[in-house]
């Protein structure tokens, strides 16, 4: 599991896509998104676009990036 790619509880993503804001709460159990929990950030992804997502290119979240 990528668990240790993604930042820590508490940490807001935040994307523009088509002219939209997205801003994601990182929980320590999933991911809300417009007052909708979320078991994944591909989930969130596809909600958003319509479409599948890799999670990490969708939110531009690195390789080898670490919770802090």
């Amino acid at each position: 599991m990528h668990r240790d790619r993604l930042p820590k509880a508490g940490t807001r993503l935040t994307r523009s896509y088509q002219q939209r804001s997205i801003e994601v709460q990182v929980l320590e159990i999933g991911f809300e998104y417009n007052g909708v929990v979320y078991a994944s950030l591909s989930a969130v992804a596809r909600q958003v676009t319509g479409t599948r997502w890799n999670r990490f290119l969708f939110f531009g979240i690195q390789k080898g990036a670490h919770r802090e």
